[in-house]
């Protein structure tokens, strides 16, 4: 269910019966909004909490990157650098020092882009993946990528990894760090003392990394590729 108390800004409403107090989230990838609350909660109570709420809404709102639509002249993160999208005779998308080249009658140039990072990041993810499995003695069954919000990687019960092809655009550490976590739970499906130790053995110290995804996640997924 979806609220309306403020003319530019929707409210996604969830009841629930574990709920007992209202709960208001603002997403850091795309600024949406989200209100859980106890299923005895009267509406008017709902919306008297969200007036309540608003300076506090905006403030957060505000806070959110805005949208990057991929074209020629733009400058992006690519592995803890940046790189500009330039037009050239190119016949295919080719990396060139800071730039990334792109045929100069492209139509869809952020297409090209996109295409041309998803499968650089297959190439990288696949070789770390295999890197970090071989040391700790595990095979892969699977690797796919996606275009995750909540999440940077996965791992099923099966051994199946996940990763956002968007590590592409972080520091190679950062992307090294995910993969490392990922193929630890290969070992250890869940979050221990033992899975924690796991990471640092393959990896290494991780405070940073996981510190740059916590304060730099979210700018990665500002970048529109496909519009």
């Amino acid at each position: 269910m979806n609220l309306q108390i403020f003319p530019d800004i929707e409210v996604y409403l969830r009841r629930s019966g574990r709920a007992r107090q209202l709960t208001l989230r603002v997403s850091s990838l795309d600024g949406k909004v989200s209100l859980t609350a106890p299923n005895h909660a009267k509406t008017h109570q709902i919306k008297e909490f969200l007036r309540g709420k608003e300076n506090w809404l905006r403030e957060k709102r505000s806070q959110i990157p805005e949208s990057v639509f991929v074209t020629f002249g733009t400058r992006l993160p690519f592995m803890g650098g940046d790189i500009t999208v330039c037009g050239s005779s190119v016949r295919k998308v080719t990396l060139s020092k800071d730039k990334i080249l792109i045929p100069e009658h492209s139509k869809r140039p952020g297409a090209q882009v996109g295409v041309f990072l998803k499968q650089y990041a297959r190439h990288l993810l696949e070789k770390k993946a295999a890197h970090y499995a071989e040391k700790l003695g595990k095979p892969l069954s699977k690797l796919s990528l996606r275009d995750t919000r909540s999440r940077w990687g996965s791992c099923s019960d099966r051994g199946a990894l996940m990763f956002s092809w968007r590590l592409i655009m972080a520091p190679v550490e950062v992307l090294e760090y995910v993969v490392a976590h990922e193929v630890a739970h290969l070992k250890h499906m869940n979050h221990s003392d033992q899975f924690w130790t796991e990471v640092k053995t393959l990896y290494g110290d991780y405070k940073f990394e996981r510190h740059w995804l916590r304060e730099n996640g979210s700018s990665l997924h500002q970048f529109q590729f496909y519009h």
